[in-house]
């Protein structure tokens, strides 16, 4: 018999942060590269959180934890055009500096890295990656190219703050992924550190396109956590295919919400299952577009030793 995880979908409370530390915000790749070569002479290791900006409490739980892991964090805010396939999304996307700084001002974060594209990409980046299988499905058949953009600039970042750890939430499941892998292929020295998804009290995965809903597509938007909760208890008596139809069912039967895929896979190898006991590491995946607006989520069937 499958033993599967319980999906607790509501949130983490926060405290409010007491920490507050003097943050250096710099812009140039060229003070950012003097300020991390001091930091590694001294013996300091280093932490870094990559984000798009429009933060909210998931991005600050993550400064949060590599405030624990690191002596120094660093934080980046780069709203990075490769990885938008859709252009329509990246002018859509938020963005606000100085309310990501100070909200960031509370948190363990020193370093402030808020880079032009010319900092990041002094020249075009025409690199391509290879990552089989692992970006053919799911976000990557639904957004192509996107991953590929994802691993230009994580890459590019890696070589400018040069972290000894950097950490990302779990919320994009597929990404952390992608970023496992991209970093083995280069043989980047750096330990990649996965974190909880942080949720709202509806357990609506906290995302920076949550803000560009209307009123209607927040009030219907936590049926999709609601659902992957339901739907750990659904497949203790149901199959694999039993189970993708429940989830896609109940969410589309919800005003505003239209699934564009839900797939239950392998978490490692991100390929589909058929059946429970074809791995011992489960994941269920999903898209959702409230309108034009598009959410992902994922929940953990199964979660156990290879």
């Amino acid at each position: 018999m499958i033993e599967f995880l319980f999906f607790g979908f509501y949130s983490f409370n926060l405290p409010r942060f007491s920490l507050i530390v003097d943050m250096e915000i710099l812009e140039s790749s060229s003070e950012l590269s003097a300020r991390i070569h001091a930091l590694k002479e001294a013996g300091k290791v280093i932490g870094f959180v990559p984000t798009m900006g429009a933060l909210h409490q998931g991005h600050l739980s993550l400064a949060m934890e590599a405030g624990k892991q690191s002596d120094v964090v660093v934080v980046s805010i780069f709203v990075n055009p490769t990885q938008f396939n859709n252009p329509a999304d990246l002018e859509r996307y938020p963005r606000d500096i100085q309310k990501d700084a100070d909200m960031l001002s509370e948190t363990p974060c020193e370093l402030l890295f808020v880079p032009t594209v010319k900092e990041v990409y002094p020249e075009p980046d025409n690199r391509v990656f290879d990552f089989g299988p692992l970006d053919k499905v799911m976000e990557g058949h639904y957004r192509p190219g996107h991953f590929n953009g994802v691993a230009q600039v994580v890459s590019r970042l890696f070589d400018l703050v040069k972290p000894d750890k950097a950490f990302f939430g779990e919320k994009d499941f597929q990404q952390l992924a992608i970023v496992r892998a991209m970093v083995r292929q280069l043989n980047v020295p750096v330990e990649i550190v996965s974190c909880a998804i942080i949720r709202e009290e509806d357990g609506l995965a906290m995302s920076s396109r949550n803000q560009l809903l209307s009123d209607a597509q927040r009030k219907n938007a936590p049926v999709i956590a609601r659902t992957l909760s339901e739907s750990c208890n659904f497949a203790q008596s149901h199959n694999v295919a039993d189970t993708i139809g429940f989830v896609v069912e109940s969410i589309n039967a919800s005003p505003e919400l239209q699934v564009e895929y839900f797939e239950i896979v392998d978490g490692n190898t991100l390929q589909t299952v058929n059946s429970w006991d074809e791995s011992n590491y489960i994941v269920g995946c999903v898209a959702v577009f409230a309108g034009e607006i598009r959410l992902i989520d994922n929940v953990i069937y199964r979660k156990g030793i290879s």
